[in-house]
């Protein structure tokens, strides 16, 4: 019996050890489990930012509406002069602010410039569009006599164009900055009777 109870007590003995090494290889374990959950977490984290906020894109700008202040037009000699008050856009998607230089949007007809309005420097926060109003006096003068104006003019219709570029930088966070910039192409008829700039249409 005493040889039994030594024995019982040296299997209980050896085994306290061994259930002590599997309780550590488990906590090892599940740290291991734990760090692999966490990098990959990380590296999703890493991977979703740079693929949107860290992602910068170039703003858009465009023609939103014109509106006809005054206008003269004649048949013969062909000619017209007139003021237009427009609005244009700067949309900014990224995650940080567009600040953009002075620039020009030339107004043309038949290929043939026939005026341009001044849009002053500024910045569009982020995500976010900025609206502004401009005004341009237009002419024929450079038109040439051999142009369609006259029978345009006699239809009631004047088809227009404008383009313009616009640049500036984004910058993130106040550490990142990349320059940037927006092109607008416009295309509108004026309708000479009614005088309203309609059909609008922007690329």
């Amino acid at each position: 019996m005493a040889g039994q109870s030594y024995e019982q007590r040296k299997t209980g003995t050896e085994s306290a050890p061994e259930a002590s090494k599997e309780l550590k290889r488990k906590k090892r374990m599940k740290l291991v489990v734990y760090a692999a959950a966490f990098a990959i977490f990380q590296t999703i984290v890493i991977l979703v930012f740079s693929l949107t906020v860290m992602r910068i894109k170039n703003p858009k700008f465009w023609l939103t509406s014109v509106t006809v202040e005054d206008l003269t037009a004649a048949p013969t000699p062909v000619s017209f002069n007139m003021k237009l008050s427009a609005q244009v856009a700067v949309k900014n998607t990224n995650f940080g602010h567009f600040k953009f230089d002075n620039t020009t949007i030339w107004f043309d007809y038949g290929g043939v410039g026939v005026g341009e309005a001044f849009v002053a420097r500024g910045r569009s926060k982020a995500r976010s569009t900025k609206k502004m109003n401009v005004t341009v006096e237009l002419n024929s003068n450079n038109i040439p006599n051999n142009s369609s104006l006259e029978n345009d003019i006699k239809a009631g219709f004047v088809a227009l164009t404008c383009h313009s570029k616009l640049s500036g930088k984004v910058q993130l966070m106040k550490l990142i900055k990349k320059k940037k910039s927006a092109e607008m192409s416009c295309a509108m008829l004026l309708n000479m009777e009614t005088r309203v700039v309609q059909d609008i249409n922007c690329q």
